[in-house]
């Protein structure tokens, strides 16, 4: 089955009840059973849902996994693979990632005997200078968030396979549509579902996908046991955000094009970050692992400072001024106040992410509206 018809077939089946289109709402908590143990597999809604359960195997279908697990936030589902470890364990992460992802890592992991290395992953070679016998996971984002950094997950994939290694990749700026992680090797894909998936800032949800059996019954375990799961109503919504997932994001794509651009060719503007840019570091590595390179764009004004991006964000019309991203509308935020604030200032500037920077999630609108708007907030 190809992608597209993936995302609305993908893992589904008609309601055995009614044989209703679209799976139902299952607002319950509890389930009748005919004797003590006796019931149609679903006994309480933490465990088992039917929507939450169509709504993960729609998951495990488009990431070409097997398994698929549904949770509260995608920090929710960052937290369930982190209870994987143990005190004296380590982990590689990549040092330019989600600020709320630095902030678990560091302020409640590190507390409980997790030892953290941040580097860069553009080079992956320098992995393995970090890898000890207590390394049990790497964690990848790619592209990254905001810097728009390419990491090569075939590469990272060979070097965890080598050490025995869990290879997790947050999948959020890519979606499915645009990069598959599993199929180029890694244990875990990782989505902030609330993102691209859902893609209509109407839900807050995460999501894990695996393909091996035994790796998805310890994080089940977890999912269970810590109750850090998804409602039905949040379940229906992601489902329905999936079936147009396809075509958003060729939107989301041509868009982001069409403002990388603009951005690019415009005297004021500095540097662009966007990995469609045949300039841009690993563009052969993103055309390699990526379809395309997405809605996600980051950029700095030659005047370099503070006050400029505070007063550009702040002149947008059409695009908003919020956080989060992958919404149907364009939103403009400012990684250094917003998105990435609990990452200690001097350590977010070795990454790029200085007060200058502005990050855009480029929505589905006319690219003309979005180009017009841009322009009048630089200019």
């Amino acid at each position: 089955m190809k992608f597209n018809t993936k995302t609305i077939h993908g893992g589904q089946e008609h309601d055995p009840a009614y044989g209703a289109v679209m799976p139902p709402i299952y607002q319950t908590t509890t389930y009748a059973q005919s004797a003590p143990g006796g019931h149609k597999g679903y006994e309480y809604s933490r465990t088992h849902n039917p929507t939450r359960n169509a709504l993960e195997n729609a998951f495990a279908s488009i990431e070409n996994g097997k398994y698929g697990l549904a949770f509260s936030s995608g920090l929710a589902s960052i937290d369930a693979v982190l209870k994987l470890l143990q005190p004296g364990d380590e982990v590689v992460s990549t040092n330019d990632l989600y600020g709320g992802t630095y902030r678990l890592f560091t302020k409640i992991y590190e507390d409980f005997g997790i030892k953290f290395h941040f580097i860069g992953m553009g080079n992956t070679k320098k992995i393995e200078e970090y890898i000890t016998p207590d390394t049990k996971l790497i964690w990848v984002e790619t592209p990254t968030n905001p810097m728009m950094n390419i990491i090569d997950i075939v590469a990272v994939s060979k070097i965890a396979r080598k050490h025995d290694v869990l290879l997790a990749v947050d999948n959020t700026f890519a979606t499915p549509y645009l990069q598959r992680p599993l199929d180029l090797g890694a244990d875990i894909a990782m989505h902030s579902a609330t993102k691209y998936l859902g893609g209509h800032s109407d839900v807050v949800m995460g999501a894990l996908v695996v393909k091996d059996q035994g790796l998805a019954n310890r994080l089940y375990f977890i999912q269970n046991a810590s109750g850090a799961i998804c409602g039905p109503q949040d379940a229906f919504l992601v489902l329905r955000g999936i079936k147009t997932l396809h075509v958003r994001m060729q939107r989301h794509c041509e868009n982001g094009k069409a403002v990388a651009e603009f951005l690019a060719k415009h005297p004021k503007i500095k540097k662009v970050y966007w990995p469609g840019f045949e300039t841009h570091p690993n563009h052969d590595i993103a055309k390699s692992q990526m379809d395309d390179f997405g809605g996600m764009v980051s950029f700095t004004t030659k005047e370099n400072n503070y006050e400029e991006a505070i007063k550009i964000v702040k002149k947008l019309k059409v695009f908003t001024l919020a956080e989060s991203l992958g919404g149907v509308e364009s939103l403009a935020g400012h990684p250094a106040s917003m998105t990435h604030a609990s990452i200690p200032k001097e350590e977010r500037e070795k990454t790029g992410v200085v007060d200058a920077l502005i990050r855009l999630s480029v929505g589905i609108e006319d690219k003309f509206d979005l180009i017009e708007d841009l322009k009048m907030a630089i200019e």
